[in-house]
């Protein structure tokens, strides 16, 4: 066998080495038991691409419904009564610059609840940098008190591993702490369910030390931690910098640096095993549940998760076929 030959051999077994180790391994319980319960986020426009969530997610799934700048509420709300009538539990977006005002908001809950059912939402200031109408934040929207008044049981909102320019220009946390602590307030006067839902990381370390140190500050409103599902590292890079991922975007630059890694998909494997060994070794944690980014698509995601996190994975349609 030539060199050139022999190389490109070796270099064959390395990369299949490489994917072997990454491929799906039977979930160990930590694993099963952090995963149980994940919730995931769809757009009208990737949902429509989808038969029938019951052959991707396990019975009642949580699924956000992600409101991107210039989607119809009617698209909206349509798609919220497809899923919700598929047995799953929806949980639309509500981004406050998009919304011109008071009676706007109004009409989107009446909608949501009078068409489909739908008794929780998170809130969030929205992706554009300036407001369309008379809210810039989510605070703002619970203080229509609309939420209140229309009896939803569930109210999420953002939350910032990694830090949030846009509420904090300067790069610290003042404001983004400023306003926990508020939303840390709001939850002991009132009857609906708090959580937060995370912008994606790719490293656990820093994902912790911030749950501690809310923790420590007295916040205790319980994290859903954001989490990108397999995708192209092209597309993971492209997403993070889009959103603003902080120090754990460095993960993703090692990573094309290695030949070997660079032409297979990033799975989160890593990430979710460190957070699943913390949240076993502390189970008093912040951190509460998983919330899938589905970058690289939402049945790439599901599968996934399908094989990797054992029975909190199992699609309703397989679980009702025994």
């Amino acid at each position: 066998m030539g060199l050139n030959a022999r190389m490109l051999r070796e270099a064959l077994m390395a990369l299949l080495n490489f994917k072997r180790r990454e491929t799906a391994a039977p979930a160990n319980g930590q694993l099963e038991g952090f995963m149980s319960g994940y919730s995931i986020e769809v757009m009208p426009r990737t949902a429509e691409k989808v038969e029938d969530f019951r052959d991707l997610l396990p019975k009642g799934t949580r699924v956000y419904i992600a409101h991107i700048d210039g989607t119809e509420i009617g698209d909206m709300v349509a798609t919220a009564k497809r899923i919700a009538g598929e047995g799953f539990e929806v949980m639309p977006h509500f981004p406050a610059r998009s919304i011109a005002d008071k009676t706007t908001l109004a009409d989107w809950i009446a909608r949501y609840q009078g068409e489909a059912g739908i008794d929780q939402a998170l809130l969030l200031g929205g992706g554009i940098p300036q407001p369309r109408g008379d809210f810039h934040s989510s605070m703002q929207l619970i203080e229509t008190g609309l939420f209140d008044q229309a009896g939803f049981k569930r109210l999420h909102v953002a939350g910032h591993p990694e830090g949030n320019r846009d509420i904090d220009p300067d790069g610290g946390d003042a404001m983004v702490m400023e306003a926990l602590r508020w939303k840390q307030d709001f939850t002991t006067r009132t009857d609906a369910k708090v959580a937060m839902a995370t912008q994606f990381a790719f490293e656990a370390a820093p994902i912790i030390a911030w749950a501690d140190r809310l923790k420590a500050a007295g916040i205790e409103i319980p994290i859903h931690v954001g989490i990108a599902g397999p995708a192209k590292l092209q597309t993971l890079i492209k997403f993070a910098i889009a959103c603003g991922v902080g120090p754990s975007l460095k993960v993703l630059q090692k990573r094309a640096m290695d030949v070997t890694k660079l032409v297979l998909p990033y799975t989160p494997a890593d990430v979710l095993a460190d957070l699943a060994a913390h949240k076993a070794a502390h189970p008093d944690s912040l951190i509460e549940q998983v919330h899938v980014f589905p970058l690289g698509g939402i049945k790439s995601a599901a599968q996934w998760i399908t094989e990797n996190a054992g029975t909190a994975g199992l699609p309703a349609a397989q679980a009702a076929r025994g």
